[in-house]
This record gives structure tokens, sequence and C-alpha cells, in this order.
């Protein structure tokens, strides 16, 4: 994961402590500049600090069918900087299903 998304949970012990973010929705996402560039591992990691957290994680599911194409079910993925540095319309229509989902979720859990 990016330095600065480490350091931020690294120096969240104290929310972690009061139960700050237990019961949160949240998801990841990343991006690589090449196919084999860890995106599903980055991915991953991102999930153990929200676990800690007693986050409820949520990733993308395959009733979007442009998950075949692009990211896995643990979060959306794009892969930008070796030919282009554009993002693919796949890659945002992934993560815009993500966010749909979370923002449906967490609508649930606050009534």
């Amino acid at each position: 994961m990016a330095h600065e998304m480490k350091k931020m949970w690294d120096i969240s012990t104290d929310l972690w402590f009061k139960g700050e973010w237990i019961g949160k929705v949240g998801g990841v996402f990343t991006g690589a500049s090449s196919v084999h560039g860890g995106q599903e591992t980055t991915a991953v990691s991102m999930m153990f600090p929200m676990l800690h957290h007693g986050m409820i994680l949520v990733g993308p599911s395959y009733d979007t069918k442009e998950l075949h194409e692009s990211g896995s079910p643990y979060g959306p993925s794009t892969i930008v900087g070796a030919k282009s540095d554009q993002i693919k319309e796949v890659d945002l229509i992934v993560a815009k299903s993500l966010g749909t989902k979370i923002a449906k979720l967490s609508s649930k859990i606050s009534q």
C-alpha cells in the first residue's frame, strides 16, 4: 500500500483503542503500472488494518459484468502509466459499482 495510507493506519491507534471505526463500511481500490503490478496483494494488504478496526469490508461482485475484465473481488484496480495515464472506462464502472454498494450498505446500517 502507499506510504501515505500506511502512515494513516499507523497513527490510527487511538481510534482503534476507542473502537471509532467499528461497524464502519469500507472497501479498497488500487492501481499499478503493469498487469503484474501487485494489485491483488496491495488490495488485501489494505484490508488487514480495516479488519483490525472492526470495519465491514465490501468488495465488488460479479453481478457487475465488467468485473470479468477489470479488478478483482478484492476491489477495483486500474493499470496506468505504462502506455497511458488514462483510466479505462471499464475500471471506472467497477469502481462506481463498489461505491454504490458501499453507499447502499452504509445507508441500511445507519437506519
